[in-house]
């Protein structure tokens, strides 16, 4: 075996490197013994039994001829891929990248909603009563003013309104992230996972994943802001201009570092990373795959950002049809003065479309790192072992290949 960190799912940690006071679930084993490289302390492992003919979401197993028609990664036999959760332990394509993400959806929905929607509810509140009570009213800006004032005006306008709003996203995104990571990890091997199990396992990792996510964004956003400093300076139109300037030369540099970074939340749940070590990790693992990775993300997000629009536009229509005065502001070129009926029918909307969207985005990122692990590091024999897949332990044709 190569000499790399262990996959956990949450409650074990590789190379040594435990947490204080996490729990340690029992420990996985097949006929052959405990699994390589896994801690002893695992999860229960899942009702599966590989010759019944069908996994444990009904499907039947393929024929032991391979999959796609082709020989095994690794040419060890003609032997299909295990399937004892929502992903085949094989190198994934794009298509069942996204179906895992989906079918982890549909296997564990009571879970995964009950986590969405709690977390999507609260953030929408306190985003409403945030935007209603706290965050000032949008000063007017005098349509004779230069480009330069207007665009201070406009930053300084929205500054409080994005900066409020980012800090609710990222508490919510910091606990979905962990919670739903922890649901994924089992998807895979195949195993139910509760609620509150979840909590228990991701709870010890949360400060080092809020360090992480609130790490990236405040490295894109020191970029962005050395970008527009000339420009701040030069001020006036020539400034504006040259901030502006500044800002498209700094997105891309913000879009690799970002898809760079992009599998290190997984590592720091999954593998029990330090912050800086799990970054390290991610760049890794994305490394001669940078395109493959931004191209499964950038599909991802324009799905989830589709599925949100055909959610949202018909609260939004129903919004505006229940509040006639940010309607007739809007036809005025007024501020809009949204009231209560926007607020709340818009924040349904949210609401729904986050429950659908945050198990995807999640999804999708969980498994890509897992996709990368198997095609670098034989991550495949190691979940087939967790997961009691027979034809995998030591001295199977698997082990003794990749050894």
């Amino acid at each position: 075996m190569n000499d790399t960190p262990g996959w956990a799912s949450p409650g074990s940690a590789p190379s040594g490197e435990q947490d204080a006071g996490v729990p340690r679930p029992a420990g996985p084993t097949d006929e052959n013994g405990p699994a390589s490289k896994w801690s002893t302390n695992q999860p229960p492992a899942a009702q599966w039994s590989p010759p019944s003919g069908q996994n444990q979401y009904g499907a039947p197993q393929p024929p032991n001829s391979g999959w796609g028609g082709h020989q095994p990664r690794g040419g060890w036999g003609p032997q299909a891929a295990a399937k004892p959760g929502v992903i085949p332990l094989r190198p994934l394509g794009v298509g069942e990248i996204l179906d895992g993400a989906v079918s982890t959806l549909r296997a564990h929905w009571r879970t995964v909603l009950a986590i969405t929607i709690t977390i999507s509810v609260i953030s929408q509140i306190a985003t409403i009563l945030g935007e209603r009570y706290l965050l000032p009213e949008p000063p007017a800006i005098d349509k004779n003013a230069d480009t330069s004032e207007t665009l201070a005006a406009a930053i300084d306008s929205s500054t409080a309104s994005l900066s409020y709003s980012a800090s609710i996203t990222l508490i919510a995104t910091l606990f979905t992230t962990a919670l739903l990571t922890v649901i994924i990890s089992r998807s895979v091997l195949g195993r139910p996972v509760k609620l509150s199990e979840a909590w228990k396992e991701a709870r010890p990792r949360l400060p080092k994943l809020f360090g992480l996510t609130l790490l990236l964004p405040l490295m894109a956003g020191a970029i962005v802001f050395v970008a527009m400093l000339p420009g701040m300076v030069v001020g006036g139109d020539p400034g504006a201009a040259l901030s502006v300037l500044g800002v498209l030369a700094a997105l891309p540099v913000v879009v690799w570092l970002l898809v760079r970074f992009a599998l290190a939340s997984p590592a720091l749940m999954l593998e029990r990373q330090g912050i800086i070590a799990s970054i390290r990790r991610s760049s890794k693992l994305v490394q001669g795959a940078w395109w493959r990775t931004f191209g499964i993300l950038a599909l991802t997000l324009l799905l989830t950002f589709l599925v949100a629009m055909i959610i949202a536009i018909p609260f939004s229509i129903g919004a505006f049809a229940a509040d006639g005065d940010g309607l007739s502001s809007l036809i005025r070129e007024e501020t809009p003065d949204y009231g209560w009926p926007f607020l709340i029918i818009t924040g349904i909307g949210a609401v729904i479309a986050s429950s659908i969207t945050y198990p995807i985005s999640a999804g999708v990122t969980v498994l890509l790192y897992i996709d990368q692990r198997i095609r670098r590091e034989a991550l495949d024999i190691e979940l087939a072992r967790a997961a009691g897949v027979t034809g995998y332990g030591p001295g199977s044709p698997a082990s003794e290949h990749r050894s």
